[in-house]
């Protein structure tokens, strides 16, 4: 299998799929990096650390993250991983929220965006 040389990063809050997208994504020969924006202080980590030539944000309401982790997060730990995020939703080449989606139409969806960005 080839691999894609273009670096995708992705982001987005806790439980929102990004760990799964990116198994999938280098599955199909595509370098992924998972970037812990959301645990970070530094509004464009994203940017210093990777600096991927697409940023992909996925996103989760936090009813729907509860249910896929059933973890304790509480709400205001959830919204503050929002504000650590605004900055790489604002600059995201793809937003995606993940909430009604299964992971494989996230792939989907995903896919089809990068194979359009390769294409045109």
């Amino acid at each position: 299998m080839q691999t894609n040389k273009t670096l995708v990063g992705l982001v987005g809050p806790c439980a929102a799929g990004k760990s799964l997208l990116k198994e999938k994504l280098e599955a199909r020969g595509y370098r992924v990096s998972h970037i812990a924006q959301e645990h970070s202080f530094v509004p464009d980590m994203w940017k210093r650390h990777v600096n991927p030539d697409i940023l992909i944000f996925l996103d989760v309401s936090y009813p729907r993250a509860q249910q896929r982790r059933k973890t304790t997060m509480s709400l205001a730990e959830y919204l503050e991983q929002h504000t650590r995020l605004k900055h790489a939703r604002q600059h995201a080449d793809l937003y995606v929220n993940t909430d009604d989606l299964a992971p494989e139409e996230v792939l989907e969806r995903v896919l089809g965006f990068l194979e359009r960005g390769a294409s045109g």
